[in-house]
């Protein structure tokens, strides 16, 4: 009795989640940054939250293109036409050419998965809202910035010299093959006289 209950109520989700159910619109069900962003801490995702607040000047809970636009010149970093158009693109997943708070969660996501071109805006914008301000967060906020990006490079570093190894390991690897084939030839040389 409990298995078919149970099945039955995974089915119902089921359907809830590809918008099959009759009444449940998946518009309707209720998104929780918290847990589909969980590579953030409550904190991070707390500050993300009041940037994109800032800058959602029409407080429409999107940030459109000319909100966009003032953000970039604020940060310093100013976007052509074009520019800006791609930037919203990118994260864009409802084609309704503004970026809400998911789609600005998304910039920091894949800025941390390396999704990012270093030329693009979102790098840009990124990069620029990575920059610490030591008045608002304080020393120790910032001691703990300045942590975070020695580990950042330390694991580059590391990642960088695991290649080095094994790029001189396959160089070695060639060598002893090199001379093992010279010695077999040297060897078949000896029985062809």
């Amino acid at each position: 009795m409990a298995t078919d209950e149970l099945a039955k109520k995974l089915e119902r989700r089921e359907k809830i989640n590809e918008g099959n159910e009759e009444g449940v619109s998946p518009s309707s069900m209720v998104w929780n940054p918290y847990t589909e962003f969980k590579e953030f801490s409550r904190k991070e995702i707390q500050a993300f939250q009041k940037t994109f607040n800032k800058y959602d000047v029409g407080k429409d809970k999107f940030i459109d293109f000319y909100e966009l636009k003032l953000m970039m010149e604020k940060l310093g970093a100013a976007q052509t036409h074009l520019g800006l158009k791609a930037m919203i693109k990118e994260v864009d997943e409802d084609h309704d050419d503004k970026i809400n708070f998911r789609e600005f969660l998304l910039i920091f996501r894949k800025a941390a998965a390396g999704e990012l071109d270093q030329g693009s805006g979102l790098y840009e914008l990124y990069q620029r809202m990575s920059e610490i301000d030591v008045d608002a967060e304080g020393v120790k906020g910032a001691a703990n910035f300045f942590q975070a990006k020695i580990e950042i490079q330390a694991k580059s570093n590391k990642f960088e010299e695991e290649i080095r190894n094994e790029q001189e390991e396959k160089k070695k690897q060639a060598e002893e093959a090199k001379e093992r084939k010279q010695a077999f030839k040297e060897k078949a040389q000896m029985f062809n006289q």
